[in-house]
């Protein structure tokens, strides 16, 4: 319960803070917030979650914890907004300035450095991507944009296919293990949530060029009055790839462009923003869905629009958001050869309303939410038969099969905050049109104590649900079968951790525990060359897993040097209980990272000139066949990354290296990966 204070001390508030001494705070005999703090790098920087807006305290009753919400920044590891040192459980944030200084070319090249983020590219460039977390697959996380889930209900290999560039992000959280109450029943093992930034006076613009017939440019615009913000985006990325089909042509090609807008309304009644975004690419899938054909193509096209408000007056908070996504997808055998196999279209429509709520009283901050959710999904293959079917744009073809599927959910959080404790128990609620049975209720709590002002213990207990995707349901073409008859996946996990953090050394660690039942995989059987790999609801598996990170700050620890500035260090380890058995391979489930570790060092040279090197080492569990009929171990590997820029205003010169020791290694099946990358690039940024 919430403890009163009669002796109000007024707090000062410090939004930005460069590398001076702060004795000074001492002897102000006033408490002193810094809101907003900079990570060192994308390796779990700041593992306390920040959220997009700060929460300010209206109420006038004196409480420690509502002294402690005043201009912190919200938390997004719970339903209720609740500040940083409230947070009672952990989120990786990486922040704008850490996502600036990586070598990277996309968001899911940037996940490379997170280290409980598993990231399988089956090609460059964000091409095609497989993202999960803790020894999950693809389809087991929920993906956000500005919180809104943008996941693809026919496949998640397409739910990283997003409308906005890297140079857009504000900032990407990544919330590990199930987060129902938060982002919704899908997030069986976890969310990432990328917050884009608002409009600011001004225009960005880059141009980028490199290996293989790389190009990518784009250009930002905005305006910002005291109440009204507005940005647009554009950009355009191509690649001739890094590999020939047989014929010698190329195969893994990549063109593509995205567009996004931003519009943001904020008084001291309410906060309104609304998004309007698109991304469309084509690029050669080159023996991405069967090594038997060379020359595949994909081809989508993606829409996202939604609106959200916030009330910020009075004891009670609305949160409402309405939003519409649309996909198109075109996938070809054969390239341009639809005479050898016709060319599979999906047409996708995922329509959503959610109204968040919370108010405090004297037994601490309730919140209340519910979401109605509905695919719809037609299809040239996917699907019961269509009583009426619809014909697809730009050819004499009909979708004659489709899926329509809605999803109503209900969330109850209670948050109990004291000076030291942070308490947050709830349950989710959900309900599928698509699944027979009754509501399905999950529940979860967490909790987290601090230790003076440096060091934090916590755990939690969470659970959640997954309902297949239409492909797992459907996709029965091509060596596939499915089963229309899948069960829902279940997963309970037990987590809990320690944290100290300072301004020159900050680490944590973390032990978890996670128990999964129904899980749904495809799975072949090896002794027969040719059978099928088959949907099923393959095992039960219960997973342990470690997660360490170390961040120094050498600005801090050697303030006589300036040369070193910043080093981070992480680790994760995750066991299963379950393996393959002999004459059975699993084509994503028992292919977990057992180990992945990453270091960022950052160095300032001279002047304006910055260097920071980044290393990753992955031993993968689980097998693949190549393209000989053989079944492979994944073999362990390390890859290094660097970036040299010029760091200077207005502009920023820079050039990347990604692999530069050229390590041959797959991280997908039998598809190897490019060896050496080089790009070179420039930005300009001229305010009005």
């Amino acid at each position: 319960m919430y403890k009163p204070t009669f002796n109000k001390r007024q707090v000062h508030v410090f939004r930005r803070f460069g590398n001076k001494g702060y004795s000074l705070f001492s002897c102000l005999g006033r408490e002193v917030v810094c809101s907003v703090l900079s990570a060192a790098t994308l390796t779990y920087a700041s593992a306390e979650s920040v959220s997009t807006k700060p929460v300010v305290s209206d109420s006038t009753a004196t409480t420690t914890a509502r002294e402690m919400m005043l201009e912190e920044v919200a938390v997004t590891g719970s339903r209720a907004p609740l500040t940083r040192s409230q947070a009672a459980r952990m989120v990786t944030v990486l922040e704008r300035a850490d996502i600036q200084q990586a070598p990277v070319q996309s968001i899911n090249d940037l996940l490379k450095y997170a280290v409980g983020v598993d990231v399988r590219q089956r090609g460059p460039i964000g091409a095609q991507t497989d993202v999960s977390l803790r020894g999950g697959n693809y389809e087991q996380i929920t993906i956000l944009l500005n919180g809104i889930n943008i996941c693809d209900p026919q496949t998640g290999h397409h739910s990283f296919d997003f409308p906005v560039d890297v140079s857009d992000i504000e900032r990407i959280e990544v919330l590990e293990g199930p987060a129902g109450r938060v982002y919704g029943t899908s997030s069986l093992l976890g969310a990432i949530n990328i917050v884009t930034r608002q409009g600011s006076k001004g225009v960005d613009a880059r141009i980028e060029d490199g290996s293989y017939g790389y190009l990518n440019a784009g250009a930002r615009i905005g305006t910002h009055t005291a109440t009204v913000s507005n940005s647009l985006s554009a950009g355009y990325t191509r690649s001739d790839g890094y590999s020939r089909n047989k014929a010698g042509g190329l195969n893994a090609d990549y063109n593509g462009g995205k567009a996004f807008y931003q519009g943001d309304y904020d008084d001291e009644d309410v906060r309104v923003s609304w998004y309007a975004g698109l991304a469309v690419k084509g690029f050669g899938s080159n023996t991405y869905w069967g090594a038997g054909w060379d020359d595949q193509y994909e081809r989508i096209f993606k829409t996202y629009t939604a609106v959200q408000a916030e009330t910020k007056r009075g004891r009670f908070r609305l949160k409402p958001s309405i939003f519409w996504n649309h996909t198109t997808d075109r996938f070809e055998l054969f390239r341009n050869a639809p005479d050898k196999s016709p060319f599979n279209y999906h047409r996708i429509d995922v329509y959503g309303v959610n109204l968040n709520s919370y108010f405090d009283w004297s037994l601490g901050r309730t919140a209340l939410g519910a979401e109605l959710r509905n695919e719809d999904l037609v299809s040239g293959n996917l699907g019961e038969p269509l009583s009426r079917p619809r014909p697809i744009h730009g050819t004499e073809r009909n979708y004659e099969y489709g899926l329509n599927r809605t999803n109503v959910s209900f969330v109850l959080e209670h948050n109990i905050l004291l000076r030291n404790f942070t308490l947050s128990a709830g349950i989710v609620a959900a309900k599928n049109s698509w699944d027979e049975g009754n509501m399905h209720i999950y529940p979860g709590i967490d909790a987290s104590y601090r230790l003076g002002d440096y060091w934090k213990i916590y755990a939690n207990y969470n659970t959640s649900l997954r309902v297949p995707s239409a492909t797992e349901l459907y996709y029965s073409v091509g060596g596939h079968k499915a089963d229309k008859h899948l069960k829902p996946e279940e997963l309970s996990a037990l987590e809990g951790g320690v944290k100290y953090a300072t301004r020159s050394v900050s680490g944590s660690v973390s032990v978890y525990r996670n128990h999964s039942k129904n899980v749904i995989d495809w799975v072949r059987h090896t002794n027969d060359p040719d059978a099928p790999w088959e949907s099923m609801n393959f095992t039960k598996i219960n997973a342990m897993g470690v997660e360490t990170s170390l961040t120094l700050n050498f600005q801090e620890l050697l303030p006589t040097q300036r040369i070193l500035q910043k080093a981070n260090i992480a680790y994760n380890y995750i066991h299963q209980d379950k393996v393959e058995e002999s004459g059975l391979q699993s084509l994503y489930t028992l292919e977990y990272l057992r180990h992945k570790f990453v270091c960022n060092v950052q160095f300032h040279l001279w002047k304006q000139l910055n260097l920071g090197v980044n290393y990753r080492f992955q031993d993968r569990t689980g097998t693949y066949t190549d393209i000989d009929g053989a079944v492979q171990d994944y073999t362990p590997y390390g890859i290094v990354d660097a970036r040299l820029s010029w760091d200077a205003s207005p502009y920023k010169l820079y050039m990347e290296a990604n692999n530069l020791t050229n390590k041959k290694y797959v991280d997908f099946g039998s598809i190897p990966q490019p060896g050496i990358w080089l790009m070179a690039g420039a930005s300009i940024t001229l305010p009005f």
